[in-house]
Order: C-alpha cells, then sequence, then structure tokens
C-alpha cells in the first residue's frame, strides 16, 4: 500500500496572529493557514493580503467564544495551534500561573489547545519567560499543557543560526501527544551579515511597485526578490538636518558612544544613536522608536529594509500607515525561522 502521509497538507491556526511572521514559516514548509486571530485589524489586513486563502478574525482572544468560532469557521481538523500570546506582568502564585486578568491572553491560547486538541502546539515568547519568578512561569506552562497530556519541550533559539540576518532571540514551546519533538539545529554556518540583506536597496524612497535599481547583490538578495519583479515599503525618513549631522558621526556598526562627549546624552536611551553592522547580522529590529539607523545611510531604515532585516520576502507587502507597517514589522516572528521550527513540526507529524 503506497505511504501518501508526505504529501497531506496540515493544517493550523495562528493565535495573536499579528502581521503573519510565524505563519508565513509554516506556509513556506507546506502547511495550510485555516484562521489567524488578532486584536488589531492593521495586521489582519496585511496578512490578508499576503494569505488570501486563509481567514481572519480581529478579536479579544481573552474573551472569546471558542465553540462558536470552531462553528462560525468550520475548524474541525486543525493538527497544529500556533502562536504568541503575551505574556507580561504575569501573576504567580507560588508556582502557578494563578486566574487573574493579567494571565487571560496565556489562558485563552491554554483554552485553545484544550478545546482542538491538536496534534502540535507551538508558542513563542521573549526569552525571560523561562526566569520570570524565578522559573514559575516556565513550570506553569509545562504543568498546563501537561495536564492536556501534550510533552513539552522548550528553547531559546537565535533567528541568525536559520538564516535570519538579525540576532533576533526567541523562547519556543513545543508540545504533542505523542512521538518527541527536536529543535532544529542551526541551518547555516556563516550568518547573514546586513549589508547582505539590503545593500541592494537605495537611499531614496522608491514608488511602490517601481524596478529594483540595482540587481541582487547576495543569494540571501536573490531569496527575497525571487517571487516579484516591483519593490514595495521603500519609503525613506527625511530627518531634521541636524539629526543627519548627528547620524552622519556615528560610524557603521557604532552608537552613540563614538559622539562628542556633549551629544552623547541627547537621547536618554541605551540603544540611542546606534548604526547596524554592514559586516554582521543586525540585532533586534524593533516596532519603529527611531533610535536605530542604517550601517551607511544617514536615516532609519526602511519598512522594507526593516522586512528584510526579519525575513520577510519582498512579495510580502505590509498594508495602512508606515507607523503601522514599521510595528507590524517589528514585532513579527522571522519567517526563516519559523519555517525551521515548521520543518522539524511536519517531520514530528510524519513520524507519527
Amino acid at each position: 500500500m503506497k505511504n501518501n502521509t508526505s504529501t497531506r497538507k496540515y493544517t493550523f491556526i495562528d493565535l495573536f496572529s499579528g502581521a503573519g511572521g510565524l505563519s508565513t514559516g509554516f506556509e513556506m514548509a507546506g502547511f495550510e493557514p485555516l484562521l489567524a486571530i488578532d486584536n488589531w485589524q492593521d495586521s489582519l489586513d496585511t496578512y490578508l493580503y499576503n494569505h488570501p486563502e486563509a481567514q481572519t478574525l480581529c478579536a479579544d482572544l481573552s474573551t472569546i467564544d471558542i465553540p462558536n468560532v470552531a462553528k462560525l469557521y468550520d475548524l474541525k481538523n486543525v493538527d497544529v495551534i500556533i502562536g504568541g500570546p503575551p505574556c507580561q506582568g504575569f501573576s504567580i502564585a507560588g508556582k502557578r500561573i494563578v486566574d487573574d486578568i493579567r494571565n487571560k491572553l496565556y489562558k485563552s491560547f491554554v483554552a485553545f489547545v484544550r478545546y482542538f486538541s491538536p496534534r502540535v502546539f507551538v508558542m513563542e515568547n521573549v526569552p525571560n519567560i523561562l526566569s520570570i519568578g524565578d522559573g514559575a512561569v516556565r513550570e506553569s506552562i509545562l504543568a498546563d499543557f501537561r495536564e492536556l497530556g501534550y510533552e513539552v519541550v522548550y528553547k531559546v533559539l537565535t533567528a541568525s543560526d536559520y538564516g535570519v540576518p538579525q540576532n533576533r532571540r526567541r523562547a519556543i514551546f513545543v508540545g504533542q501527544k505523542i512521538g518527541h519533538y527536536s529543535f532544529p539545529s542551526p541551518s547555516v554556518v556563516t550568518k547573514v551579515t546586513a549589508a547582505q540583506a539590503i545593500s541592494d536597496l537605495p537611499e531614496q524612497t522608491v514608488n511602490d511597485g517601481s524596478s529594483y535599481p540595482v540587481a541582487p547583490q547576495s543569494e540571501y538578495q536573490k531569496w527575497a526578490r525571487k517571487a516579484t519583479e516591483g519593490l514595495f515599503n521603500h519609503e525613506a525618513t527625511e530627518h531634521n538636518e541636524r539629526t543627519k549631522e548627528i547620524i552622519s558621526m556615528v560610524p557603521d556598526g557604532g552608537n552613540y558612544k563614538n559622539l562628542p562627549a556633549e551629544l552623547q546624552s541627547t537621547r536618554k536611551v541605551h540603544i540611542a544613536w546606534t548604526r547596524l553592522s554592514s559586516q554582521k547580522p543586525s540585532f533586534t529590529i524593533d516596532t519603529g522608536h527611531r533610535h536605530h539607523f542604517h550601517y551607511s545611510y544617514n536615516r532609519i531604515p526602511t519598512v522594507r529594509e526593516c522586512a528584510r532585516i526579519q525575513s520577510f520576502p519582498d512579495d510580502y507587502v505590509f498594508i495602512n500607515s508606515r507607523t503601522s507597517q514599521y510595528k507590524q514589522v517589528g514585532n513579527a516572528v522571522p519567517p526563516l525561522m519559523a519555517r525551521a521550527i515548521a520543518l522539524n513540526v511536519k517531520e514530528s507529524l510524519e513520524q507519527q
């Protein structure tokens, strides 16, 4: 009898989906999105634009009626649930995450897993979730899912180990009822640098859909551009002359410490006046706080440059205001790291 398990397209629901970084990685690995839920419509506009085959729901996950959602969206066989519930300000009692308003979003992720009983779940979060309350939050997460019959493993992964030109670190929890999940080994020996990610993108604004001004200059750029002939989301910020003058004093890879003493305290944050290093993966891309600058140009990176650093391919177009786009990109899970996680989930499912 022929074994067709390797051709099956496994399904997933994305909770706290944002603009779809985690979903994109799972789609790259051959998974099929059924539904994305988030409470910010801007991010769902981008999600649906780039995942037109999926359904989206703008809702507060802490108050959602799960059986009603299952009925409305015809959700019957869900193989995987993925997502990253915000976990700031946990309320803890002993070694348990207690029933407290601050914990509602995490508890809603648990409730979805309880209701749909997926074969696998993947939950991502900030690395310090493993140490909050001397490990109490971590132990409570493990206990909550073990009570539902899942074997849970966790690890902090660094995005640059998986071809992402960024040293972003995320804590990943994976649970499954059958078998054992193994985290992906690093997929690259030489990490992709910021220059290899964005050196083909011009200093000036490019109108959406315009042709690229130069040929790709690295394998990463060829990969990013392979599905589109046009450039999108590349609107350059015009800083005032004084700001540009100060930026120009900071060398490639430098920061406020490279400035004259009288200028070092002009911004009261430790990340102030930080330039990307052209020869290294980027530091973690934020949501548009305007303290990080291009390694060469005297401006902050464009939305497209940030998206490249996050490992979104260039055919992934961000919708709504530029401020919104920066936030959408900054909040996302890097798709290439998500893909590495998803490929191992797929392998585990097929072994089951």
